[in-house]
């Protein structure tokens, strides 16, 4: 996996040591304890992720998301897993720990359309066909997906062909026995960009689909459960 946020487990640890060494939270349970490191933690991400323009939509879903504390952790250890078989099953991905969710990049290299176009390449097809496994075994996940292009074009119509290509890949998945209703799909056009957009090299890295992963409400109130809150 090239990426494993940080983020998402360092912090956590960090402020746990923190936190555990003050005066104010000697009295309190271990779920009082875990909540404050929770919210602790989401703080401090937030304050980096915010300055990191990389992260772009699809970390800033997921971290609006975090529910912190126990609960949290749990969910964060479920997406720890999931983060893992994505990475093994398309290893070209850019899989990222955020928060307590998971960030996908698909390149072009990974998701490629027809030139100008929204329909997905029999490539682009059989790289989606990797995911469905993990994103059926994880079904208790929403997943919010972004399209993005380079600025050659109008913004007008960068921004209509990105919202139909987050369609393309939506009913894609959906028609290998997914359930519809956990996809999101948001057009971003030419925003976002993760490189420059001067040479081809870095047009091709804008040209992407990201994915946004975390945790649907049935997840959270399990996690709750278990955490005992």
């Amino acid at each position: 996996m090239k990426k494993i946020s940080i983020l998402g487990i360092c912090s956590l640890f960090l402020l746990a040591s923190l936190f555990a060494g003050c005066n104010s939270l000697k009295n309190t349970n271990k779920t009082q304890r875990g909540a404050g490191i929770g919210a602790g933690a989401g703080a401090l991400i937030g304050a980096i992720i915010g300055n990191n323009t990389k992260l772009g939509t699809a970390g800033g879903a997921l971290i609006g998301a975090a529910v912190g504390g126990g609960t949290g952790a749990l969910i964060g250890n479920k997406m720890d897993k999931q983060a893992r078989q994505i990475d093994q099953a398309l290893p070209g991905a850019d899989v990222e720990r955020v928060g307590e969710g998971i960030r996908l990049v698909l390149n072009e290299n990974a998701v490629r359309f027809d030139t100008g176009k929204a329909t997905l390449t029999a490539k682009a097809q059989a790289n989606l066909d990797k995911l469905v496994p993990v994103f059926k075994e994880y079904a208790d996940t929403n997943i919010e997906i972004y399209g993005y292009t380079d600025i050659t074009g109008s913004a007008e119509f960068n921004l209509a062909l990105s919202q139909k290509r987050a369609e393309s890949v939506k009913n894609y998945l959906a028609s290998n026995g997914l359930v519809s209703s956990r996809f999101k799909t948001t057009g971003k056009g030419i925003a976002d960009p993760i490189a420059t957009n001067e040479t081809a090299d870095g047009r091709t890295q804008n040209r992407r689909v990201e994915f946004a992963i975390l945790a649907n409400d049935k997840m959270v109130q399990d996690a709750k459960k278990e955490a005992g809150q």
